[in-house]
Protein backbone atom coordinates (compact mmCIF):
# COMPACT_ATOMS: atom_id res chain seq x y z
CA UNK A 1 0.00 0.00 0.00
CA UNK A 2 1.76 3.84 -1.43
CA UNK A 3 0.72 6.48 0.68
CA UNK A 4 0.49 9.59 -1.76
CA UNK A 5 0.02 13.06 -0.75
CA UNK A 6 -3.94 13.25 0.45
CA UNK A 7 -4.84 10.19 -1.76
CA UNK A 8 -4.67 6.26 -0.60
CA UNK A 9 -4.48 3.70 -2.65
CA UNK A 10 -6.78 0.85 -1.35
CA UNK A 11 -6.90 -3.06 -2.91
CA UNK A 12 -10.13 -3.95 -4.64
CA UNK A 13 -9.82 -7.26 -2.49
CA UNK A 14 -9.72 -5.43 0.88
CA UNK A 15 -12.19 -3.34 3.15
CA UNK A 16 -9.51 -3.12 6.26
CA UNK A 17 -6.23 -2.34 5.48
CA UNK A 18 -3.12 -2.84 7.56
CA UNK A 19 0.81 -2.40 7.47
CA UNK A 20 3.73 -2.93 9.21
CA UNK A 21 6.58 -0.73 8.68
CA UNK A 22 10.55 -0.01 9.80
CA UNK A 23 11.83 3.07 8.14
CA UNK A 24 14.19 5.38 8.57
CA UNK A 25 11.10 8.23 9.86
CA UNK A 26 8.14 8.69 9.30
CA UNK A 27 6.53 9.57 5.73
CA UNK A 28 7.51 13.58 6.02
CA UNK A 29 4.39 14.90 4.11
CA UNK A 30 0.73 15.96 5.38
CA UNK A 31 -1.35 14.43 4.22
CA UNK A 32 -5.13 13.55 4.16
CA UNK A 33 -7.22 10.34 3.10
CA UNK A 34 -10.77 9.25 3.47
CA UNK A 35 -9.80 6.27 5.48
CA UNK A 36 -10.01 6.05 9.74
CA UNK A 37 -6.56 5.76 10.82
CA UNK A 38 -5.46 3.74 13.97
CA UNK A 39 -1.39 3.87 14.34
CA UNK A 40 0.56 2.13 17.21
CA UNK A 41 4.15 3.98 17.61
CA UNK A 42 6.06 0.60 18.06
CA UNK A 43 9.66 2.82 17.95
CA UNK A 44 9.88 6.22 17.55
CA UNK A 45 9.30 10.13 18.55
CA UNK A 46 8.31 13.09 16.76
CA UNK A 47 5.31 15.69 16.55
CA UNK A 48 1.91 14.53 15.35
CA UNK A 49 0.40 17.43 13.44
CA UNK A 50 -3.65 17.18 12.84
CA UNK A 51 -5.47 19.35 12.03
CA UNK A 52 -4.50 22.56 13.77
CA UNK A 53 -3.04 21.52 16.57
CA UNK A 54 -0.22 19.41 17.58
CA UNK A 55 0.81 16.19 20.17
CA UNK A 56 4.47 14.93 20.95
CA UNK A 57 4.51 11.07 20.17
CA UNK A 58 6.76 8.60 21.51
CA UNK A 59 7.60 4.71 21.13
CA UNK A 60 4.01 2.94 22.74
CA UNK A 61 1.81 5.76 21.67
CA UNK A 62 -1.42 4.45 20.00
CA UNK A 63 -3.68 7.62 17.91
CA UNK A 64 -7.58 7.28 16.48
CA UNK A 65 -6.55 9.55 13.50
CA UNK A 66 -10.55 10.82 11.76
CA UNK A 67 -10.93 10.72 8.13
CA UNK A 68 -9.89 13.16 6.36
CA UNK A 69 -8.11 14.85 8.91
CA UNK A 70 -4.63 16.77 7.76
CA UNK A 71 -1.87 15.04 9.46
CA UNK A 72 1.37 14.15 9.80
CA UNK A 73 4.05 11.94 12.07
CA UNK A 74 6.85 14.27 11.93
CA UNK A 75 10.15 11.86 13.13
CA UNK A 76 12.50 14.27 15.44
CA UNK A 77 15.86 15.83 13.38
CA UNK A 78 18.12 13.22 14.83
CA UNK A 79 16.43 10.52 12.42
CA UNK A 80 17.59 12.42 9.18
CA UNK A 81 21.24 12.22 10.14
CA UNK A 82 21.78 9.29 8.12
CA UNK A 83 22.43 7.40 11.50
CA UNK A 84 21.49 3.35 10.81
CA UNK A 85 20.44 3.12 14.64
CA UNK A 86 17.92 5.34 13.98
CA UNK A 87 14.85 3.80 13.27
CA UNK A 88 11.24 3.91 13.34
CA UNK A 89 7.98 1.30 13.30
CA UNK A 90 4.84 1.64 13.53
CA UNK A 91 1.66 -0.39 13.08
CA UNK A 92 -2.01 1.19 11.41
CA UNK A 93 -4.95 -0.09 10.68
CA UNK A 94 -7.18 1.91 7.86
CA UNK A 95 -10.80 2.04 7.01
CA UNK A 96 -13.46 3.92 5.33
CA UNK A 97 -16.55 3.55 7.75
CA UNK A 98 -18.51 5.17 4.32
CA UNK A 99 -16.65 3.11 1.56
CA UNK A 100 -16.45 -0.13 1.50
CA UNK A 101 -17.54 -1.07 5.01
CA UNK A 102 -20.50 1.76 4.94
CA UNK A 103 -23.09 -1.64 4.91
CA UNK A 104 -21.76 -2.59 8.15
CA UNK A 105 -21.74 0.67 9.92
CA UNK A 106 -25.14 0.47 8.92
CA UNK A 107 -26.54 -2.34 10.73
CA UNK A 108 -28.75 -1.92 13.73
CA UNK A 109 -26.11 -3.75 16.24
CA UNK A 110 -23.19 -0.72 14.67
CA UNK A 111 -24.91 2.11 15.87
CA UNK A 112 -23.08 2.67 18.59
CA UNK A 113 -19.83 2.21 16.65
CA UNK A 114 -21.61 4.57 14.46
CA UNK A 115 -22.15 7.50 17.02
CA UNK A 116 -18.74 6.77 18.26
CA UNK A 117 -16.71 7.69 14.89
CA UNK A 118 -19.50 10.64 14.72
CA UNK A 119 -18.99 12.27 18.06
CA UNK A 120 -15.05 11.78 17.82
CA UNK A 121 -14.90 13.02 14.06
CA UNK A 122 -11.19 14.16 14.29
CA UNK A 123 -9.76 10.92 16.72
CA UNK A 124 -7.89 11.23 19.68
CA UNK A 125 -4.32 9.62 21.60
CA UNK A 126 -5.14 6.12 23.21
CA UNK A 127 -4.65 6.92 27.38
CA UNK A 128 -0.91 5.42 27.87
CA UNK A 129 -2.73 2.82 30.61
CA UNK A 130 -5.02 1.45 27.84
CA UNK A 131 -1.90 1.40 24.71
CA UNK A 132 -0.91 -1.73 25.17
CA UNK A 133 -4.45 -3.56 25.31
CA UNK A 134 -5.30 -1.44 21.94
CA UNK A 135 -2.03 -2.47 20.35
CA UNK A 136 -2.65 -5.95 20.75
CA UNK A 137 -6.26 -5.72 18.75
CA UNK A 138 -4.06 -3.78 15.87
CA UNK A 139 -1.91 -6.66 15.34
CA UNK A 140 -4.61 -9.12 15.76
CA UNK A 141 -6.24 -7.64 13.04
CA UNK A 142 -2.51 -7.26 11.28
CA UNK A 143 -2.18 -10.96 11.38
CA UNK A 144 -5.61 -11.86 10.89
CA UNK A 145 -7.02 -13.36 7.00
CA UNK A 146 -9.99 -13.62 5.40
CA UNK A 147 -13.31 -13.62 7.51
CA UNK A 148 -10.84 -12.97 10.54
CA UNK A 149 -9.65 -9.83 9.50
CA UNK A 150 -13.25 -8.40 10.27
CA UNK A 151 -14.11 -10.65 13.57
CA UNK A 152 -10.76 -8.89 14.44
CA UNK A 153 -11.27 -5.32 13.50
CA UNK A 154 -15.31 -5.43 15.36
CA UNK A 155 -12.79 -6.51 18.29
CA UNK A 156 -10.60 -3.74 18.03
CA UNK A 157 -13.40 -1.11 17.18
CA UNK A 158 -15.21 -2.28 20.38
CA UNK A 159 -12.00 -1.77 22.33
CA UNK A 160 -11.84 1.89 21.46
CA UNK A 161 -15.39 2.51 21.84
CA UNK A 162 -14.81 1.48 25.30
CA UNK A 163 -12.51 5.00 25.70
CA UNK A 164 -15.32 7.03 24.29
CA UNK A 165 -15.94 8.98 28.09
CA UNK A 166 -12.01 9.19 28.69
CA UNK A 167 -10.21 10.97 25.77
CA UNK A 168 -9.68 14.11 23.99
CA UNK A 169 -9.94 14.65 20.38
CA UNK A 170 -6.74 15.94 18.70
CA UNK A 171 -8.05 18.91 17.17
CA UNK A 172 -11.04 21.12 17.74
CA UNK A 173 -14.29 20.43 16.74
CA UNK A 174 -14.73 23.42 15.51
CA UNK A 175 -12.02 22.87 12.76
CA UNK A 176 -12.67 22.00 9.03
CA UNK A 177 -11.21 19.48 7.07
CA UNK A 178 -11.87 20.92 3.99
CA UNK A 179 -8.25 21.53 2.93
CA UNK A 180 -7.97 20.82 -1.24
CA UNK A 181 -4.59 18.95 -2.44
CA UNK A 182 -2.89 21.75 -3.83
CA UNK A 183 -3.15 23.23 -0.18
CA UNK A 184 -2.50 20.52 1.83
CA UNK A 185 1.05 20.38 -0.54
CA UNK A 186 1.52 24.33 0.32
CA UNK A 187 0.87 24.10 4.14
CA UNK A 188 2.89 20.71 4.10
CA UNK A 189 6.03 22.66 2.98
CA UNK A 190 5.44 25.68 5.75
CA UNK A 191 5.37 23.43 8.11
CA UNK A 192 8.35 21.18 6.99
CA UNK A 193 10.02 24.44 6.69
CA UNK A 194 9.37 25.73 9.99
CA UNK A 195 9.87 22.02 12.14
CA UNK A 196 13.01 21.76 10.65
CA UNK A 197 14.39 25.30 11.56
CA UNK A 198 12.54 26.12 14.76
CA UNK A 199 16.13 25.83 16.98
CA UNK A 200 17.48 28.84 14.63
CA UNK A 201 16.01 32.52 15.03
CA UNK A 202 13.64 32.17 12.12
CA UNK A 203 11.39 35.24 11.61
CA UNK A 204 8.50 35.98 9.68
CA UNK A 205 9.80 37.08 7.14
CA UNK A 206 11.74 34.07 6.48
CA UNK A 207 8.78 31.43 6.73
CA UNK A 208 7.18 33.71 4.21
CA UNK A 209 9.76 33.94 1.68
CA UNK A 210 9.92 30.08 1.85
CA UNK A 211 6.51 30.11 1.25
CA UNK A 212 6.60 32.21 -1.74
CA UNK A 213 4.27 35.35 0.28
CA UNK A 214 4.62 38.37 1.19
CA UNK A 215 4.33 38.45 5.21
CA UNK A 216 0.91 40.04 5.60
CA UNK A 217 -0.40 37.43 2.73
CA UNK A 218 1.32 34.48 4.66
CA UNK A 219 -0.11 35.51 7.95
CA UNK A 220 -3.49 35.62 6.78
CA UNK A 221 -3.38 32.39 5.06
CA UNK A 222 -1.49 30.39 7.91
CA UNK A 223 -3.86 31.28 10.52
CA UNK A 224 -6.74 30.78 8.22
CA UNK A 225 -5.65 27.19 7.65
CA UNK A 226 -4.04 26.22 10.76
CA UNK A 227 -5.62 28.31 13.60
CA UNK A 228 -2.50 29.42 14.21
CA UNK A 229 -0.49 32.91 14.29
CA UNK A 230 3.27 31.81 13.24
CA UNK A 231 4.37 33.05 16.12
CA UNK A 232 2.24 30.74 17.82
CA UNK A 233 2.67 27.82 16.11
CA UNK A 234 6.47 28.02 16.01
CA UNK A 235 6.41 28.79 20.08
CA UNK A 236 4.54 25.95 20.51
CA UNK A 237 6.83 23.63 18.16
CA UNK A 238 9.75 24.87 20.24
CA UNK A 239 7.78 23.90 23.93
CA UNK A 240 7.44 20.51 22.43
CA UNK A 241 11.05 20.43 21.39
CA UNK A 242 12.05 21.54 25.03
CA UNK A 243 9.63 18.98 27.21
CA UNK A 244 11.06 16.34 25.74
CA UNK A 245 14.98 17.51 26.23
CA UNK A 246 13.58 18.28 30.27
CA UNK A 247 12.69 15.03 30.60
CA UNK A 248 15.43 12.96 28.75
CA UNK A 249 17.99 12.52 31.68
CA UNK A 250 20.63 14.24 29.75
CA UNK A 251 21.12 17.53 31.40
CA UNK A 252 18.20 18.05 31.94
CA UNK A 253 18.68 20.41 34.98
CA UNK A 254 20.13 22.94 32.42
CA UNK A 255 17.16 24.92 31.90
CA UNK A 256 18.75 27.25 30.09
CA UNK A 257 20.16 25.28 27.59
CA UNK A 258 17.37 23.65 27.07
CA UNK A 259 15.56 26.82 26.02
CA UNK A 260 18.34 27.83 24.03
CA UNK A 261 19.02 24.48 22.33
CA UNK A 262 14.52 25.08 21.33
CA UNK A 263 15.27 28.48 19.67
CA UNK A 264 14.42 30.79 22.32
CA UNK A 265 16.92 33.62 22.92
CA UNK A 266 16.11 34.46 26.36
CA UNK A 267 15.16 32.41 29.23
CA UNK A 268 12.49 34.55 30.45
CA UNK A 269 10.88 34.68 27.32
CA UNK A 270 10.96 30.68 27.14
CA UNK A 271 9.89 30.27 30.96
CA UNK A 272 6.83 32.65 30.38
CA UNK A 273 6.21 30.78 26.95
CA UNK A 274 6.79 27.52 28.50
CA UNK A 275 4.34 28.36 31.46
CA UNK A 276 1.36 29.63 29.11
CA UNK A 277 1.41 26.89 26.80
CA UNK A 278 2.16 24.03 29.46
CA UNK A 279 0.36 25.10 32.59
CA UNK A 280 3.37 24.80 35.05
CA UNK A 281 7.01 26.43 34.88
CA UNK A 282 9.90 23.82 33.46
CA UNK A 283 11.09 22.97 36.87
CA UNK A 284 7.39 22.17 38.43
CA UNK A 285 7.55 20.49 34.70
CA UNK A 286 10.45 17.98 35.74
CA UNK A 287 9.64 17.87 39.47
CA UNK A 288 5.88 16.32 38.17
CA UNK A 289 7.63 14.01 35.73
CA UNK A 290 10.22 12.73 38.08
CA UNK A 291 7.25 12.33 40.94
CA UNK A 292 5.19 10.43 38.64
CA UNK A 293 7.95 8.05 37.24
CA UNK A 294 9.20 6.82 41.00
CA UNK A 295 4.99 6.10 41.76
CA UNK A 296 5.07 4.18 38.52
CA UNK A 297 8.11 2.63 39.98
CA UNK A 298 7.02 1.46 43.06
CA UNK A 299 3.48 0.37 41.82
CA UNK A 300 5.07 -1.60 39.15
Amino acid sequence: MKVLPFTMLVPDDKSVISEHIELPYFYQYLHRHDEWQITYIEKGEGTLIAGNDMHAFRSGDVFLIGAKLPHLFKSNPEYFSGDEHKSVKACSIYFNASGALAALFALPEMKMASAFLTKNKHGFKVPEKLAKEIAAKMFSVYRASGVDVLFNFLKLVNGLQELNENVEPLCSDLYSSNVSENEGMRLSKIINFITENYNNQISLEDVANAAFMTPQAFCRYFKKHTGHTFVSFLNEVRINDACKSLISGEKADCISGVAYKAGFNSITNFNRVFKSIIGQSPRAYIDNYNNVSRVSLVGS
